[in-house]
């Protein structure tokens, strides 16, 4: 049928939150179906209805950009939301006193000295603009400026801060004056990379899809 075989060529042509997805074609779904309903009220066939209903909804190439902006938004916001968590939980390795490599501040090294000061600053900047960014994909697309450059933004400010921040994780237990070694490797990693490493991951899916 029309419309069915239209949903599977829209399925096809859409990358994204699979949620969000399935709410949009959802959505799609149930305005094909008002419209053919419609036309069958004037007195039109199911199939010459739905048909009609495809070609008044719009061709792919017409409706497809709309959509994937619109999952490009989703995925902006996840990954937003992602990176506010994976920076929640850094306290949790940074805690003074929690493991070898945090006791006695007062001995530290000049270099993880500066790194401390370089990793708060960072994080300050990461945070607000993380959270600039789960504000904006709610209420700021709202505007088309910030709907056009917010997906690719966020995608891009994500990365960076990503990357950035868990470097710096492992060179301050690389230059702790306890020597951390691989258990204390182990909770960076655990606490601080992977998390990271997974806000990365939504970020480069976000960055193709502002491309798409």
């Amino acid at each position: 049928m029309p419309i069915d075989d239209y949903l599977a060529a829209l399925n096809k042509a859409l990358r994204g939150p699979r949620r969000r997805k399935a709410d949009l074609l959802a959505e799609a779904r149930d305005h094909l179906i008002d419209a053919t309903e419609a036309f069958q009220a004037d007195g039109h066939e199911r199939y010459e209805a739905e048909r009609a209903a495809v070609a008044d909804f719009g061709e792919l190439p017409d409706v497809v950009p709309g959509y994937r902006a619109e999952l490009a938004i989703s995925q902006s916001r996840r990954t937003a939301m992602m990176l506010l968590f994976a920076l929640m939980i850094q306290p949790i390795v940074w805690q003074g006193g929690a493991w070898i490599w945090t006791q006695h501040a007062e001995s530290a090294s000049v270099v993880n000295d500066m790194l401390q000061t370089a990793v708060r600053a960072i994080g300050i900047v990461v945070i607000a603009g993380a959270l600039l960014a789960v504000l904006a994909t709610g209420i700021g697309v709202r505007y088309a400026v910030v709907r056009e450059h917010l997906s690719r933004v966020t995608a891009l400010f994500a990365l960076a801060g990503s990357v950035t921040i868990a470097g710096i994780g492992l060179l301050m237990a690389a230059t702790s004056n306890h020597a951390p070694g691989v258990p204390a490797f182990g909770v960076v990693g655990t606490f601080v990379v992977l998390p990271l490493v997974l806000v990365s991951i939504q970020a480069a899916r976000g960055l193709r899809l502002a491309r798409a």
